[in-house]
């Protein structure tokens, strides 16, 4: 069998992997609901525990999940960026010192960026602008640069880069769900506010091929099609609340030095630009249809929320 070690095994994803690949090594930096019959390693990826870990265990395969999506309270933005891109340097390093030959990383759509001009939807030949006021987009968009010059630098060492929409499963709550739970919900004037989503189970089946017999290669992963944010009311059987773009702006721009809001006014254009990932070559060269479509995760969400 091949010898696999994820890093970030004990987040949502990871341990639906574990589901699907029972022998891998899990690490992170402590085991959480990783059942005791899972190996687990405690390692921090933001200093020398990859390098140790990796060196150890000497795996054929890292699939490296450990990255900040939801920071927790307090968390700086240096603090994800240790995690996010120092982190992701350090596992790269360690597998081409010990010799790794293929692995994983599950980057995000944020890194196409939120602009205007993004084409609808977004094939993988699409660069990866990321946006410098989101952490998230901008580390995102910092790893690929990253993850193109080892390409070309070291061939040697084969990557699968999963550029992964909204994730969806039992019991996800995160910043995005939130905006679900609202009595209304939030919309910019003269934008669609477009969501792909995948869920868990479909995201865990992708990410064990990608470390088994999958193909080499840079794919976006999403369920077909997407919900715009009427799409989503209707199914909440909420209201939508449109504002306009300038007002929503200034009123975080007020609220957030304040502390009557988490987001700032960068976070406007998380609303209008939402990249819509099209997902043709996770089918026709990866060779994974997802079971559910963006629509069917969401609704299955729906009904486990409670909503």
């Amino acid at each position: 069998m091949t010898r696999i070690l994820v890093t970030g095994g004990a987040g949502m994803v990871g341990r639906a992997l574990a589901q699907a690949l029972p022998e891998v090594i899990a690490t992170d930096l402590a085991r959480g609901d990783l059942p005791e019959t899972h190996r687990f390693r405690r390692m921090d990826v933001t200093g020398t525990d990859p390098d140790t870990v990796i060196g150890d265990e000497k795996p054929e395969v890292v699939v490296h999940l450990a990255s900040i999506v939801t920071p927790p309270p307090g968390m700086t933005r240096q603090q994800a960026f240790a995690v996010d891109v120092t982190g992701t340097r350090n596992v790269i390093d360690a597998c081409l010192r010990h010799g790794v030959r293929r692995i994983v990383v599950t980057s995000s759509g944020a890194a196409y960026g939120y602009h205007p001009d993004n084409p609808v939807p977004l094939t993988e030949d699409a660069p990866c602008r990321g946006n410098p006021a989101f952490a998230y987009a901008d580390h995102k968009r910092q790893v690929e640069e990253m993850l193109a010059e080892v390409r070309a630098r070291h061939p040697a060492l084969e990557q699968v880069v999963l550029r992964v929409g909204t994730v969806l499963g039992a019991g996800t709550q995160n910043q995005i769900t939130a905006l679900f739970h609202r009595p209304r919900l939030l919309a910019i004037r003269g934008t669609d506010s477009p969501f792909v989503f995948i869920w868990t189970r479909d995201l865990a089946r992708i990410v064990q091929r990608a470390a088994t017999d999958g193909p080499p290669g840079i794919y976006n992963v999403a369920g077909d099609g997407w919900l715009t944010v009427d799409d989503l009311a209707a199914r909440l059987g909420k209201p939508v609340l449109r504002l306009p773009a300038w007002g929503l702006k200034a009123a975080l721009a007020v609220a957030h030095p304040l502390g009557l809001s988490p987001y700032g006014p960068e976070q406007v254009r998380f609303l209008q630009y939402r990249p819509v990932l099209a997902n043709d070559r996770l089918k026709s060269v990866f060779g994974y249809t997802p079971e559910l479509t963006s629509a069917q995760v969401f609704d299955l969400w729906r009904r486990e929320a409670g909503l």
